[in-house]
């Protein structure tokens, strides 16, 4: 009896576990700011929320002061698919929309023939416009242990409104930024 006993003591130790499973949680707030953008004299500031260690979704605020720049604002929020081994980093493919406006340049050249032909090219400010863009971007992002995002992409879209505005604009940078 004592043998059964025993028996069934150590056999019924096998189906119960006292260990706890250890879980990661994900970090899913992302803030980023364009630091190829702030060498050239404008901002962008990116805030990305991860759903899943494949997706996230964000919005980004481009402002530049400059008169010269045919772009002076864009708000682009996008959506992201990853395709690496960590949670949300590595290389993704990513569709965005984008309000976006400006004032349009026009280039007037001038040649004058006396003997020697000189070109000359002045920017003239044009018309102001406002649209709404879609594209697509593809770029890579690596996240250190701490929590620090270095990522860079580039992408093009498609205006669809205004007339007056580019054709197409584009996306893209070297971004640093932090994940908490």
């Amino acid at each position: 009896m004592k043998k059964a006993i025993l028996f069934l003591s150590l056999f019924s130790s096998l189906f119960f576990f006292g260990q706890e499973q250890k879980t990661t949680s994900l970090l899913k707030n992302e803030i980023k700011a364009n630091a190829l953008f702030l060498v050239i004299g404008a901002t962008e500031f990116t805030y990305e929320r991860i759903l899943s260690n494949d997706s996230g979704v964000g919005i980004s605020v481009f402002y530049a002061k400059q008169d010269d720049a045919d772009l002076n604002f864009s708000l682009s929020p996008y959506y992201r698919a990853y395709f690496g081994e960590k949670p949300a980093a590595g290389f993704f493919v990513e569709g965005f929309s984008m309000l976006n406006s400006g004032k349009k340049s026009v280039y007037v050249d001038y040649v004058y023939n006396n003997n020697t032909q000189t070109y000359s090219s002045t920017n003239r400010g044009g018309e102001s416009f406002t649209d709404l863009a879609l594209g697509f971007s593809v770029g890579a992002k690596w996240i250190h242990p701490r929590g620090f995002v270095f990522e860079f992409s580039g992408g093009i879209g498609r205006n669809l409104i205004d007339s007056n505005s580019p054709e197409v604009v584009g996306r893209g940078g070297i971004s640093l930024g932090y994940r908490f």
